[in-house]
């Protein structure tokens, strides 16, 4: 077995290939409605093919890797309008254009993981995780050399990682610390507080921080606090922090594959060596679109009252049951399932009696020395249209 083998073998499956699985011997009992997978369903904005067919004639140029200042200026843009941060983002300084955040994501780990001794060396760096995560975490914390170290985000710690639970050693360890506010799949956003203890924490250990902030735009009350918008604010800087956006889930653009990260100017500059040699570029005709997009704040806000319309109706339906709450963001309820036997049992029984698809929240953590903080839910996007949401959720209701 070669070494780049041994590196991967800690890689999770996928979430969904797992899910294939559970329930490739089970015929749904009823037309099934998908509410495993999130890709938003809502119609993307119309003027997004006409922002591509005007710049087409781009599709006949390599595009460049830093983007265009135009797009820079749009991401930026909507950073200060967003976060009141105007006058606090330099486009050209700390801006980097994405082809979807996923692959930046995975990238990012490249750059800022020194090299370890070994892949089993125990003086390889570890980059610390939230516990249920976005799986692409963990492959660009193996990708990189680095050791996965999962921190469980449950019920108990406001679904986000209990920051005084690590140890002094694993700060020293630790080369990087990725969190997802709003978190997929609980829907907890972090708030000034949180985020102030994490850029200090982070900031004594020389940990830098992913802030993965793609769900920013999806929320039902308050704006989720953003990780850039507190560092200007407390007068932190930005040191040490990169963050990520997405257009894909504020304007259902899903396979425009856009987005950006923004942050600390060293590490950006860092950043661009390294995608000007090796990462996918943003098509020109896309960069177009996604200025259009970034600058279209009434569309993302016609797309946020769709989702407040159905998170109201999962309100009505099920009440207090389940543990539901209405989270601070994103699209996603997370559901405890343990009076019916835990989230695995709980996805084969809405599948079998419903065609209701879901997913385990076991499929998006991990085991740990205190335990697997998703075994008794399952995540249910609310993606698909307000009639499907709540035959869905009503069948849910009377199934358990």
């Amino acid at each position: 077995m070669t070494a780049s083998t041994d590196r991967f073998d800690g890689m999770p499956a996928s979430p969904f290939a797992r899910l294939r699985t559970l329930l490739a011997d089970h015929e749904p009992g009823d037309t099934p409605i998908n509410m495993a997978l999130g890709e938003p369903q809502h119609p993307y904005p119309d003027f997004i093919l006409r922002e591509i067919t005007a710049a087409a004639a781009g599709f006949g140029q390599y595009p460049p890797a830093l983007g265009t200042p135009a797009f820079r200026a749009a991401c930026a843009g909507w950073l200060e309008r967003r976060y009141a941060l105007a006058g606090a983002i330099d486009a050209d300084a700390m801006i980097l254009p994405a082809n979807g955040t996923r692959e930046a994501l995975f990238n990012i780990a490249q750059v800022i993981t020194p090299p370890g001794t070994s892949d089993k060396s125990s003086s390889r760096p570890s980059i610390l995780l939230p516990n249920p995560f976005y799986q692409c975490y963990a492959a660009a914390a193996l990708g990189a050399g680095a050791i996965p170290v999962y921190l469980n985000a449950t019920a108990a710690t406001g679904h986000l990682p209990d920051l005084a639970s690590v140890s002094e050693k694993e700060l020293k360890r630790a080369a990087a610390l990725y969190i997802c506010s709003p978190a997929n799949p609980q829907g907890a956003a972090a708030d000034t507080g949180y985020w102030t203890s994490l850029i200090k924490l982070a900031r004594a250990h020389d940990i830098v921080i992913v802030a993965d902030e793609c769900y920013a735009d999806i929320y039902t009350r308050t704006p989720p606090t953003g990780i850039l918008e507190v560092a200007h604010h407390a007068g932190l800087g930005f040191n040490g922090i990169i963050t990520f956006h997405s257009l894909s889930k504020r304007n259902n653009l899903p396979g425009l594959r856009s987005g950006f990260s923004a942050g600390d100017p060293d590490l950006t500059a860092r950043f661009a060596k390294f995608r000007n040699l090796a990462a996918p570029q943003v098509p020109l005709p896309v960069m177009a679109a996604s200025i259009a997009a970034w600058n279209n704040d009434d569309d993302a806000a016609r797309n946020r009252a769709l989702y407040a319309q159905k998170f109201d109706a999962a309100a009505n339906i099920l009440g207090n049951r389940f543990d539901f709450c209405v989270p601070d963001g994103g699209f996603f309820l997370w559901l405890n399932m343990a009076e019916a036997g835990g989230g695995e049992k709980a996805t084969l029984a809405l599948w079998r009696e419903a065609g209701i698809r879901v997913l385990p929240g076991a499929y998006l953590s991990r085991d740990t020395e205190h335990g697997n903080p998703g075994t008794d839910y399952i995540r249910v996007a609310l993606v698909g249209s307000q009639q499907d949401t709540v035959r869905a959720l009503t069948r849910m209701s009377e199934i358990f």
